[in-house]
């Protein structure tokens, strides 16, 4: 309960930023079992102060998103926290969303559907008549093609009979 009005108490004050969430969430973590900024930070062989700025969300502070990254999942593994989903919070920014905007993008969605679904059937059995009637007649001028030259051939034996 404590991590969901941390979050909350965030989100009332502006801070959407993915970091200031997970720091959020660590420092629950490390106050919950009674560790100071710089206990941790010696356990995991970092600079307390990339510590307290992970905690407090400042990247001002802090190397590159890609150290960052590497830092976060050691902390969250030395505390024991769900780590993937301490990750996968890094990969979701938070953004204010109204509700309307939400239905607007359901109603466009269910529109588009339901002109998928609006198909019309007899459409498509025509199609696939005019298709096979074109198919038949196609073979049908193929074979008729292949039979007359067939016999327009004479035999070997009638031209040999006929050199003679």
């Amino acid at each position: 309960m404590k991590e969901i009005k941390s979050i909350k108490e965030n989100n009332n004050k502006g801070e959407n930023s993915s970091l200031k969430r997970i720091g959020n969430f660590i420092k629950e973590a490390r106050l919950s079992r009674n560790q100071s900024i710089e206990e941790l930070a010696s356990d995991l062989k970092i600079g307390a102060h990339q510590l307290e700025a992970i905690e407090e969300g400042n990247e001002e502070k802090l190397p590159e998103k890609v150290f960052i990254k590497a830092m976060v999942r050691r902390v969250s593994q030395k505390l024991k926290l769900d780590t993937e989903f301490i990750m996968e919070q890094f990969k979701s920014e938070r953004k204010e969303v109204k509700i309307e905007e939400i239905v607007e993008e359901v109603s466009k969605k269910n529109h588009k559907s339901r002109q998928f679904n609006n198909l019309n059937p007899i459409g498509f059995v025509i199609f696939i008549l005019i298709s096979g009637f074109l198919g038949l007649i196609a073979s049908a001028l193929i074979f008729n093609l292949f039979s007359d030259s067939s016999q327009n051939q004479t035999p070997k034996q009638e031209l040999i009979k006929n050199t003679k």
